[in-house]
């Protein structure tokens, strides 16, 4: 595919609008402003960048580029056993839905690009957003790192967007929060690739116990 194409598609799969239904999950974050532990856009900043540097940089980022590389080699073994890592290390059944879901909405648009897509490698992409993107980078020859940058964006993107719903603040809050979420992922993304087996796995209980108390919250905006 032809450089520019290519970089229009990458905008394309950052985009918030891209209909996998990002928006519509907190991650717990609704609950833990409940709580109280989130009260200001500082602590919100402090919550998100826990979550990247304790599991975007330990779980979706070394699994992409583990999803990608066996995408490239056509091994489908291996792109079944890192997707099952994936889920297994959602730690809630809300995650795991999460998880699914997107990866369905993926997969739908996959088949709309893409239609000879073989059957056996759509049942797999559907089961996570992540393995769907290393499949379509693959087919579309956008390399690992540029598609990290890309989740990377989507997954800050989606979590201010909530913070302005919810904690709340408002758009000049969100706009700088973005940039320095973006900064902090950027320091971070070349050591999550180098992140071996051995280190791959989440450390965030707290996260886990808001998005468990999230699934039984009496009144909340964003999906359980």
């Amino acid at each position: 595919m032809e450089h520019s194409r290519q970089w229009l598609r990458l905008m394309q799969l950052s985009s918030s609008s891209l209909p996998v239904g990002s928006f519509t999950w907190s991650q717990g974050l609704e609950w833990a402003v409940e709580a109280g532990w989130i009260t200001s856009a500082e602590a919100f900043k402090r919550w998100q960048i826990q979550q990247m540097e304790q599991s975007f940089f330990c779980v979706d980022l070394p699994l992409f580029i583990r999803l990608y590389q066996a995408c490239e080699r056509q091994e489908l073994a291996a792109v079944k056993r890192w997707t099952a890592y994936l889920l297994a290390c959602r730690e809630t059944r809300e995650l795991r839905e999460e998880e699914r879901n997107r990866g369905a909405a993926f997969t739908r648009l996959i088949k709309n690009w893409e239609p000879d897509c073989p059957a056996d490698w759509l049942a797999l992409l559907a089961q996570s957003q992540l393995c769907g993107m290393a499949w379509l980078g693959v087919r579309w020859g956008i390399g690992a790192r540029e598609l990290a940058l890309s989740l990377g964006y989507s997954w800050i993107e989606s979590a201010v967007m909530a913070g302005v719903k919810l904690v709340p603040f408002g758009q000049q809050a969100a706009q700088q929060l973005i940039i320095g979420l973006s900064d902090h992922f950027a320091n971070g993304l070349d050591a999550a690739f180098l992140r071996g087996d051995e280190a791959l796995g989440a450390a965030t209980p707290l996260s886990a116990i808001a998005s468990a108390r999230h699934e039984t919250q009496y009144s909340r905006l964003f999906r359980s």
